[in-house]
């Protein structure tokens, strides 16, 4: 599991080097509107061809891993930092503070995730902000979960019973003691999760929730490309797989992590 846990590093770096260096890195500006070139096949000049409005798709896909991955990012660093103050309140307090956490837990799982983002999402409107504040806000309750289970486990321990001995408070004990020792399986669901929050922007995206044009983003690419499915192939092969990678290493880095902290 070393070697996926590499491999899917390498991916994940490669692909946030591209995004850091999108300027340098894209031959053309991905608005660019070229009407001698509209819909023109992979070649030297365009690598990954042009969509119907006669912009490098390639140029389109790199500066979208910049959306993408941010997105995938941002949204998941909201959900952890919720998941992990509430996770550790309810665990550690117990008593009647955990009973209404979790069941405050309880009745935000018993809604489908993604209808309950779409729904939100229709509320306030698709932006990149409120697409990132909107996932983070919907998918802290397993990472909340994993940080009760486990300070539940620890909080009993010689070494918290110590820290109690020589008078360390509560938020010490918690944010030096429980919180660190209670991160592994964290950490494995969060980059578990990065991959299924890009999923979750680029079906958003696709529907014409998510980030909306020009802006590109691997979803909204997709969906520019589905009135031309039958005479484009190139606009949905290269940001599909572009997705498929990406879901990829982050799946294998979160892999690689569960066998290494053997959860």
């Amino acid at each position: 599991m070393k070697i996926a846990l590499n491999i899917g590093i390498t991916i994940i770096a490669f692909f946030s080097l591209v995004a850091i260096l999108a300027p340098a890195v894209s031959p053309y500006d991905p608005a660019e509107i070229d009407r001698d070139s509209l819909l023109v096949a992979p070649s030297a000049r365009h690598l990954m061809g042009t969509d119907s409005l006669g912009r490098d798709l390639f140029s389109r896909i790199v500066f979208g891993a910049r959306i993408s991955l941010s997105i995938g990012l941002i949204a998941v660093g909201i959900a952890t930092l919720i998941g992990i103050i509430l996770g550790s309140i309810a665990g550690f307090y117990g008593r009647w503070i955990d009973s209404l956490i979790m069941r405050f837990v309880d009745v935000l799982l018993c809604f489908p995730a993604f209808f309950l983002i779409l729904a939100v999402v229709a509320i306030v409107g698709p932006s990149i902000f409120n697409i990132m504040v909107i996932i983070g806000l919907t998918s802290w309750m397993g990472t909340a979960r994993l940080i009760r289970a486990e300070i539940l486990s620890l909080k009993e321990r010689e070494f918290i019973q110590a820290a109690r001995a020589i008078g360390a408070s509560n938020l010490r004990i918690i944010l030096r003691h429980l919180i660190p020792n209670a991160i592994a399986p964290v950490l494995v669901s969060t980059v578990l999760r990065i991959a299924t929050a890009i999923l979750i922007e680029s079906a958003l995206s696709f529907l014409g929730l998510g980030v909306q044009p020009p802006i590109p983003s691997w979803g909204n690419i997709l969906i520019e490309a589905k009135s031309t499915l039958g005479i484009a192939w190139w606009l949905t092969l290269y940001p599909g797989l572009f997705i498929l990678i990406t879901i990829l290493g982050f799946n294998l880095i979160g892999e690689g992590l569960r066998h290494k902290f053997r959860i």
